[in-house]
């Protein structure tokens, strides 16, 4: 019975860990182009993650687990947020550069982040 008791605990510890290393897919569902193609919706996403401005509930989420999402390479994400993630980027690469300077000097100062979607994207043409 102790064994059982044990097994059961385990189980539930390591699914526990298991889910903890994943980020919240609750937000997975926003439409990433309409805030894209909206310079309100985008400037106020950017002005979250820059400090300068209030963060929706998404924002904060986001705006709390991007250094660790960098840091990772996106581990943590599930295949959405990964290309979720990989569209932004390069949006904002290539359309918005000074928003992109802004965050870049937050969340990647050395610019190795940046390298490395700029490679997946070489790799990906």
């Amino acid at each position: 019975m102790a064994t059982k008791a044990i097994f059961i605990v385990a189980t539930v510890l390591v699914s526990a860990c298991f889910c903890a290393e994943k980020y919240t897919t609750q937000y997975d569902n926003i439409d990433v182009d309409e805030i894209l193609r909206s310079e309100r919706l985008l400037k106020n996403y950017i002005n979250c993650l820059d400090g300068t401005g209030s963060c929706t509930p998404d924002g904060k989420e986001l705006k709390a687990n991007l250094p660790d999402a960098l840091e990772t390479d996106c581990s943590k994400c599930s295949e959405k947020q990964k290309a979720t993630s990989e569209k932004v980027v390069n949006y904002l690469i290539d359309n918005k550069p000074d928003d992109w300077a802004r965050l870049e000097k937050i969340y990647d100062p050395t610019g190795q982040y940046r390298e490395k979607y700029l490679d997946k994207k070489d790799k990906k043409e």
